[in-house]
């Protein structure tokens, strides 16, 4: 399974006008792979929808890259689109395939662009840290970008933000993350709140 991560930039107020044309435009009959999550941002970046979507390989997910690329009306809301990003991702060695479900409603995104070079270093590190991690919490993907700037992006649904800081917390306080050595691996990094759309499968 590889994955499209799209994040848009809408007029201020726009998302709730925004995302029936979005929703139009992901389950279109000339559409490629699968709609996971759909989230609107509440914390950090501010006017931002991002769409996750799941492709069975890499040609289905060049196909719609390419319907992207060439739309007059990219994502279904050109009305009130101001930019888009979309980045290509395959998972860490080892992960299942993203499950949908209510496994929120807070969901933290973190991105990091890695320094050139290092993502065999970042996987090791990873898979180390990764089986102790998940005994505290629900993971949802660990992915890296295939193409374009290295990037590392990973995915964690939480009940609440005060049950978010209790899991980090203790993860911190017992030693078993984050991964030994990543900040060494790291050039730049990014975090958000994003919280389920109504046409999220990812509840």
């Amino acid at each position: 399974m590889l994955y499209e991560f799209a994040k848009l930039t809408l007029q201020i107020g726009a998302t709730p006008k925004a995302l029936p044309g979005i929703k139009a435009y992901v389950e279109d009959g000339e559409a490629r792979g699968t709609l996971l999550g759909c989230w609107a941002s509440e914390i950090g970046e501010l006017n931002k929808v991002a769409v996750l979507r799941g492709f069975s390989d890499g040609e289905a997910l060049r196909a719609e890259r390419k319907r992207t690329l060439e739309s007059r009306n990219p994502f279904g809301c050109r009305d009130f689109l101001m930019h888009l990003e979309t980045d290509s991702y395959a998972p860490f060695p080892d992960l299942p395939s993203i499950e949908t479900g209510a496994f929120g409603p807070v969901y933290e995104i973190r991105s990091y662009i890695m320094k050139p070079g290092v993502l065999p270093d970042v996987v090791a590190s990873w898979r180390a840290a990764l089986p102790a991690r998940l005994k505290l919490s629900r993971n949802l993907i660990v992915m890296h970008t295939i193409e374009g700037p290295a990037r590392l992006t990973h995915i964690w649904p939480y009940s609440s933000l005060e049950q978010r800081a209790e899991i980090r917390g203790k993860a911190v306080q017992m030693g078993v993350w984050p991964p030994k050595g990543g900040a060494d691996h790291l050039a730049v990094m990014a975090n958000g709140i994003w919280l389920p759309t109504e046409i999220s499968p990812l509840k």
